[in-house]
């Protein structure tokens, strides 16, 4: 999803939830976005995602494009290294709320 959409998406809706990955070992993040069907949709420019390196760059983006509200979730590719269920997606149990 283009920042645009992303944008258009916010205005229309109101029932999304913003998603911001950090990846355990790298000190990139990405943004996806999940609607009310489950789907997920990576935050992309050019048809690309983006990864940012700081989360003052996620902020104002999101920012720009109207979002108030997100979850940070920490990827952590051991459990699944392990043979554990990865955990990163369910609701209560790897997220911590951001607002700016």
């Amino acid at each position: 999803m283009e920042v645009k959409e992303l944008k258009e998406f916010v205005d229309a809706e109101h029932n999304f939830e913003i998603r911001v990955i950090s990846h355990a070992g790298s000190r990139l993040y990405r943004v996806e976005m999940e609607d009310i069907e489950g789907q997920h949709y990576p935050l992309m420019r050019r048809g690309k995602p983006m990864l940012f390196r700081a989360l003052d760059d996620v902020y104002a983006e999101l920012k720009q494009a109207g979002i108030h509200r997100a979850y940070l979730v920490q990827w952590v590719a051991h459990d699944e290294m392990i043979g554990r269920d990865t955990h990163y997606q369910s609701p209560l149990t790897s997220r911590m709320p951001l607002v700016f």
